[in-house]
């Protein structure tokens, strides 16, 4: 099984999360604002990680790619003005998550996955975009001193968030993704950061899907 990268593992987590967003607001059921404040919280999070993401693509990596004397400046900027569609496709999404939780009918909820599927279209093609396009060109540099630099730069952020990041990204999902997860980052590293760091994640949002 070929090995996933820590960026294609959050890419994993990303679609898998937009599914089943979409499916939670498919069989909603009508009347049932205690689930729209789960589903709320709960996208809180994607909207983070994904914000977060992407903003340290656009400081460090697609700097780090421009300058590189063979990558076509049209893909950096198409990179970027994907970044800026997917934003807006995160807020229409939180938008519709609003009303819904305002007024929790199965009306608004088929709205609001609908708008959950467009963002979905969008992103995924962003994410499929980068990887086959942006990721080989990374790839072929993984262990230059320019790109370890860059790596410093990406690893930074709080506790808080990378304790969030490692129980969203191992809450179910692809089994490549855990697997290439388990064998790039130790258990006891793994554990502490998703289940003692990241225990706001395991109480208010992984419910959502069990």
């Amino acid at each position: 099984m070929a090995e996933m990268s820590m960026n294609e593992i959050i890419h994993a987590a990303v679609r898998r999360d937009l599914d089943r967003f979409e499916s939670a607001l498919r069989s909603f059921p009508d009347g049932d604002a205690s689930r729209a404040r789960q589903l709320r919280r709960a996208w809180a999070t994607v909207d983070r990680q994904l914000h977060h993401h992407h903003e340290t693509e656009d400081a460090y990596v697609w700097p780090y790619v421009r300058g590189l004397a063979l990558a076509d400046p049209a893909l950096l900027d198409d990179m970027e003005g994907e970044h800026r569609a997917m934003a807006d496709g995160l807020r229409s999404v939180s938008t519709a998550l609003d009303g819904l939780v305002a007024e929790p009918t199965s009306e608004l909820a088929a709205a609001a996955a609908d708008t959950v599927a467009e963002t979905a279209r969008v992103t995924n093609g962003h994410l499929a975009h980068e990887e086959s396009d942006v990721m080989p060109i990374i790839n072929e540099r993984l262990e230059t001193p320019e790109w370890k630099a860059v790596e410093r730069q990406l690893r930074k952020g709080s506790p808080a968030m990378a304790g969030e990041l490692f129980a969203w990204i191992q809450d179910g999902g692809d089994p490549a993704a855990q697997d290439s997860l388990a064998r790039t980052v130790p258990a006891p590293v793994r554990f502490v950061l998703a289940k003692v760091i990241g225990r706001g994640y395991q109480r208010e949002v992984a419910p959502v899907w069990r």
